[in-house]
């Protein structure tokens, strides 16, 4: 007969951790606000200082105003010593004042005093020869040879205008300026080109007659001491040479 093997007790089976009734993730945050509360707040940091201003910008000193300081200083260093002189008593003699030019484009106004002052100074009128083909006019006072001079091209031509398309009004207000600049520089020979007058109503000249007007009367004739007609190779009875008076010295530049 066999014989039973003795039954051993199994190991005791570990005792189970005893289980919560729930999960309650929030047990501690009590506690844990408690402990935060407690604590102070870490300081703040302070706070950055602002940087430094630029410093403003100086504007360049010019070489003239710097130049014009040294000259003020060099000045003053040499008049450091010097004494005002006493105030004269004879008193202050004023400059005397030189004549002034004439206007340079007179008015018809201008124009009529010059005719009376002429009358009044007793200044005969110019000596004048006119035909179709050829015109000449000499100052009171003036050896006719001058004028045949001028005629023969004797004189250099200094300066010359063109009165072509001119009207009347136009042509006076241009021979008035020329003729002015051309004394006022010093000019003694200048030209007039007039011409002929073929295009003008009747074939009449009109500019030619009012040319010689013009340097034989009023303001303009004390500029001049002789026209005449030109050669046929500066214009024949088309143009007129004219001969101007030396600029007195007090109008001289």
């Amino acid at each position: 007969m066999r014989r039973k093997k003795p039954c051993t007790p199994p190991p005791p089976a570990p005792k189970r951790q005893q289980e919560e009734p729930f999960h309650s993730p929030f047990r501690d945050i009590k506690e844990q606000l408690q402990a935060i509360g407690s604590t102070p707040p870490p300081a703040a940091p302070p706070p950055a200082a602002p940087p430094p201003a630029a410093p403003a910008a100086v504007p360049p000193r010019r070489s003239s105003d710097v130049l014009m300081q040294r000259e003020k200083a060099v000045f003053l260093a040499e008049m450091a010593g010097v004494t005002p002189l006493p105030k004269d008593p004879r008193g202050r003699v004023e400059k005397s004042q030189q004549p002034s030019p004439k206007a340079l484009y007179p008015s018809d106004e201008c124009e009529a005093l010059a005719d009376l002052q002429d009358l009044v100074e007793g200044r005969g009128a110019f000596t004048i020869q006119y035909t179709d083909e050829y015109m000449e006019g000499i100052a009171p006072g003036i050896d006719r040879h001058l004028a045949q001079r001028l005629h023969r091209g004797d004189y250099a031509v200094q300066a010359h205008i063109d009165l072509h398309g001119h009207t009347v009004e136009e042509a006076k207000v241009a021979v008035d300026r020329f003729l002015n600049s051309a004394y006022v520089a010093g000019q003694r020979c200048v030209l007039l080109i007039h011409g002929r007058g073929r295009n003008s109503k009747d074939n009449r000249p009109v500019l030619k007659e009012q040319v010689r007007i013009w340097l034989s009367h009023g303001r303009l004739s004390r500029l001049v001491l002789a026209f005449a007609t030109a050669p046929l190779t500066d214009g024949g009875a088309g143009a007129v040479y004219v001969l101007l008076r030396r600029v007195p010295r007090f109008q001289k530049k």
